[in-house]
């Protein structure tokens, strides 16, 4: 006895296909209950907000990492005493916009659809002055928080600051990020090596639910923390 033919057919997964009464019966109760919990209402926003609203810093990006900032912050200084010094994440992560009207949890889902979470490494200054070139490399609007970039118009940094402050290489600085982008995604490398990665068991869409569920009204600006001049 061999084996001697192995035969398939591709069928598609279309509406055409019948439903199986029994299985949509049982499976009913759960899809409504998760259909209700994704359409609450979190907070309002005051208008639409996209990822392409701004070259160098858009008001979607900076709200996402300013929530990561304030959300993630007392959590980091409860479990190791250190403050989180800055917020990096990517404009790539962003995967849809902010609309006008109610923010659900549906909407949350779709901003963020990845099941990245917060990490904080510890970069010395030296990292940072890469991450920085990075960031005037790609020129491209990748969120920030408590950082200040400014490049002239060749892509030359004309200033960089952390909570105000000049950059020095022999420093630690706490950066807050997601695990993908701490793993060397969207090329950023500088990440790595790094003294000590703090995994906060803290998923990018849970804080921005978290900090939705805290506002009213959601009103993001753009603003100078990352931006080129004419000189």
């Amino acid at each position: 006895m061999h084996l001697s033919k192995i035969e398939g057919e591709q069928i598609a997964i279309t509406d055409s296909l019948e439903k199986d009464p029994e299985i949509e019966s049982y499976i009913k109760p759960f899809r409504d209950n998760i259909q209700k919990d994704l359409d609450s209402v979190l907070a309002y926003s005051a208008d639409t907000y996209t990822k392409t609203d701004g070259e160098f810093n858009t008001a979607i990006g900076n709200f996402m990492a300013d929530a990561v900032f304030s959300e993630s912050k007392p959590i980091f200084k409860s479990r190791t005493g250190h403050d989180i010094d800055m917020v990096l994440l990517n404009h790539g992560g962003i995967r849809s916009i902010l609309s006008k009207g109610n923010v659900t949890k549906r909407t949350v889902f779709e901003l963020m659809p990845f099941e990245n979470s917060v990490v904080v490494a510890a970069l010395k200054g030296t990292q940072i002055k890469k991450m920085i070139h990075y960031l005037a490399d790609t020129k491209k609007a990748h969120p920030v928080s408590n950082f200040k970039l400014v490049i002239d118009q060749n892509f030359d940094v004309v200033e960089a600051k952390i909570n105000g402050n000049e950059i020095y290489e022999d420093s630690i600085y706490y950066v807050a990020t997601n695990d993908y982008l701490c793993n060397g995604g969207d090329n950023m490398s500088f990440f790595k090596p790094n003294d000590s990665v703090y995994v906060l068991n803290y998923k990018i869409r849970n804080v921005l639910m978290d900090k939705f569920m805290k506002l009213d009204t959601v009103k993001p600006v753009m603003d100078d923390r990352f931006i080129q001049v004419n000189r």
